[in-house]
């Protein structure tokens, strides 16, 4: 079926919104287009937070008198308070704006439906619901945060058909470009997935690890796409005992971008990262009130819950998850994780050394099911995307692939 004009001009709004990707968290992506009465477009804009100006105030001012009377394309509601700038909808109506085509209602529950209300009032003809799914895929992370002040988390892992993340020493990744200052090339996935990964990155306003992957890959864990970013990637290390090496990459490298989440540690330890520029917080332990005391027996795992907690405080909307099996199992059991991406190479470890990318299994009572799923190729491997939970708290439905 033929797409329409006014699903052509959305796509090309939603497009200038995915601009914004690394630039405007933590506010949501935002694209605009108005078209004229004969077709053409007279005013394009898109919101990076830096920027301060909306993407609807950006291509009125662009279009100018060519906005009076003609068609406003935005892939989110305008907003209807006064924040950094003020209300959207006001400077809509002021312009002489005669229709506005959008994809969704804001996802904030405290101005949901109200920017609308003020445009209609207006006089201005408004259409809403066009494109809604990519417009509500594009703002997921803003709409988990806005909602719960927590961010979107993403459980991302690489591995083969058989569930392997790593050879049985634990490396998971080519061993002869660690250490060189160069990226380390994935061990088990292709360079098409690696690519994806720093797309990934790019869109994340945080990446997550466990100290063990620190130990065992030494890996930067930075965004390496090459795209601009108005904040850098926070690398979040989970590490309850403070046993990351001084001389990892990730510490050698740090430029007040690193967090490292410990439970307990020896205060010199603690003061030689800080004087590194890394911040050290401490988060209490899985099961106990107390941050710094740990009985006897205990397994020293900091409570992920307070973990987020402590990132949605930072205003931190976006976490990717890049652990290892134990940190992908404690994330999936404390019911942090929203999301999945998992790619699969074709390959096959095979026998009972090598590394599962999870470090227990569940019942079939206690099993999770993930919905939404989604099907990506990256050259010879593939990817599987699925939700634990919806970003904008609606019931999640099983999509038939048929």
């Amino acid at each position: 079926m033929a797409k329409t004009a006014d699903e052509l001009f959305l796509a090309q709004a939603l497009e200038l919104a995915r601009q914004g990707t690394g630039l405007a968290s933590p506010n949501p992506y935002v694209g605009a287009v108005i078209v004229d009465e004969r077709g053409r477009i007279v005013g394009r804009g898109f919101h990076t937070y830096a920027g301060v100006k909306h993407a609807e105030v950006l291509a009125i001012e662009v279009a100018g008198e060519k906005a009076r009377g003609n068609t406003l394309y935005l892939n989110l509601e305008p907003c209807s308070h006064t924040g950094r700038t003020g209300p959207c909808a006001d400077a809509i109506v002021a312009a002489g704006i005669g229709r506005v085509v959008c994809s969704m209602t804001d996802p904030n529950p405290m101005v949901a439906g109200k920017g609308f209300e003020k445009l209609r009032a207006a006089g201005i003809e408004v259409e809403v619901g066009l494109l809604e799914d990519e417009a509500r895929k594009l703002n997921e992370s803003f709409a988990r945060f806005i909602r719960t002040r927590l961010p979107l988390v993403t459980l991302k892992s690489a591995m083969t058909l058989d569930g392997k993340i790593a050879q049985a020493s634990g490396i998971s990744r080519n061993p002869t470009a660690l250490g060189s200052g160069q990226a380390s090339t994935n061990y088990i996935t292709g360079e098409a997935s690696l690519k994806k990964v720093h797309e990934m990155r790019h869109a994340s306003d945080a990446i997550l690890a466990g100290v063990g992957t620190v130990i065992a890959d030494d890996p930067l864990l930075t965004d390496r796409s090459g795209l601009p970013r108005r904040r850098p990637l926070v690398r979040v290390i989970l590490d309850s005992r403070l046993r990351i090496p001084l001389e990892s990459r990730v510490v050698r490298s740090a430029q007040d971008d690193v967090l490292v989440l410990c439970s307990f540690a020896e205060e010199h330890k603690l003061r030689e990262l800080e004087q590194r520029g890394i911040r050290v917080e401490h988060v209490p332990l899985t099961g106990l009130p107390h941050e710094f005391s740990a009985p006897a027996g205990h397994d020293g795992r900091p409570d992920l819950r307070s973990v987020f907690d402590l990132l949605g405080n930072l205003d931190i909307t976006s976490v990717l998850v890049e652990g290892g099996a134990m940190v992908n199992s404690a994330c999936l059991a404390a019911g942090v994780v929203d999301k999945i991406f998992l790619f699969f190479a074709p390959k096959i470890f095979g026998g009972e050394t090598a590394v599962p990318w999870l470090s227990s299994g569940r019942s079939m009572s206690e099993t999770l099911s993930v919905k939404k799923l989604a099907i990506h190729r990256y050259g010879d491997d593939f990817a599987v995307e699925g939700y634990l939970r919806d970003p904008y708290g609606d019931p999640l439905q099983i999509v038939s692939s048929n």
